[in-house]
């Protein structure tokens, strides 16, 4: 199971999965910690660290699942190498980032976190392009093939039109 290649779709629902799952361990990683109250009442530093390290494993698990299906969702696609590698290591330095914000993150509304926000979309990216990647076994040929306009029957009245031509 955990060494058989993946398709689109397995992967697609299996990334969906794993954002619903790293959803539902944060908030259960607030709720055990320091609540939501605590949280937001809370000052950065020294009061956040237990919530920081329950953030940053329970994240660091997701990240072990997410390089997994982005294995083998690579190898099925025979996709680049570097960009496999650098999708499994810009998560696990976003999960490092994410933890150590909610170290130092203050709830007033004044924060901007774009360099976070750029690492997330640099993964976005980095996933779309292993997701997008070609089935193995079929080349580029094939693929245009499967996109020819040979075989076209336009429908009602242009359908004279193509057959003078």
């Amino acid at each position: 199971m955990f060494n058989s290649n993946i398709g689109r779709l397995r992967f697609f629902f299996y990334s969906a999965a794993l954002l619903v799952a790293e959803i539902v361990t944060f908030v259960l990683c607030v709720v055990g910690t320091v609540g939501f109250e605590g949280l937001a009442n809370s000052k950065p530093g020294p009061s956040r660290e237990g919530l920081a390290a329950a953030v940053l494993v329970t994240s660091l698990v997701i990240v072990l699942f997410r390089a997994n299906f982005a294995w083998r969702r690579s190898r099925d696609a025979q996709g680049s190498g570097w960009i496999l590698w650098s999708y499994i290591v810009f998560s696990t330095l976003f999960a490092i980032l994410q933890a150590g914000t909610v170290l130092v993150v203050k709830f007033d509304g004044e924060d901007s976190h774009s360099g976070l926000n750029l690492l997330g979309l640099a993964l976005v990216g980095l996933w779309a392009v292993i997701l997008a990647g070609k089935p193995a076994g079929g080349g580029s040929a094939d693929m245009a093939s499967s996109l020819s306009f040979d075989d076209f029957d336009p429908p009602g009245p242009l359908r004279g039109a193509a057959a003078r031509q």
